[in-house]
């Protein structure tokens, strides 16, 4: 387990800048310790600094996991968000997608949103910004891309794609022998 170069950080924070904003500050300084980033097999920890500190009497070889992986880096050295950090993007989130109930199943399997299942957006969502999909009752589902921008919404007809589908909750059954 070793820091992320410079090149990595840079990376994963626009990553994570499309979804959260200027408020990475707050995932590495909250109030209840220091938290960091670190890479393992190409995935990416959020993890406590004390828990670290405990995760180095483990021989590297031996380590699965410690803390949360917020995703992974591929061969083309992009990354790629998982929906294990969803729990701490979404508290964060500028821009949200509530959809209405009879969407959320499709979602949930992997589909992307429609406008006739789209039930409110976040005034000024841009195209291709970062989104987080809520139900209508505000758990959060998953997140993905916003296809169209707010006012287009408005104006799009219901069987348009509005949101791009990246990950959802559903990935944990769908694909958990692949999820770290």
């Amino acid at each position: 387990m070793r820091p992320l170069t410079d090149d990595e950080t840079r990376t994963m924070f626009e990553k994570l800048s499309k979804y959260i904003g200027e408020n990475i500050k707050l995932l590495v300084d909250r109030p209840d310790g220091t938290y960091c980033f670190r890479l393992h097999n190409d995935r990416v920890y959020y993890i406590s600094e004390r828990i670290l500190k405990i995760s180095t009497n483990i021989s590297h070889d031996k380590l699965v996991s410690v803390g949360t992986c917020f995703g992974k880096f591929t061969k083309t050295l992009k990354f790629r968000l998982h929906i294990t950090a969803l729990d701490y993007l979404a508290p964060y989130a500028k821009f949200k997608v509530w959809v209405k109930p009879g969407q959320e199943q499709s979602f949930l399997y992997g589909n992307h949103v429609l406008k006739s299942g789209l039930g409110r957006i976040t005034e000024n969502t841009a195209q291709y910004q970062g989104v987080v999909v809520y139900s209508m009752s505000d758990v959060p589902l998953g997140f993905g891309v916003a296809a169209k921008s707010t006012q287009e919404c408005r104006r799009v007809d219901p069987m348009s794609i509005v949101v791009f589908h990246q990950a959802d909750i559903g990935e944990f059954i769908r694909a958990e022998d692949t999820l770290t």
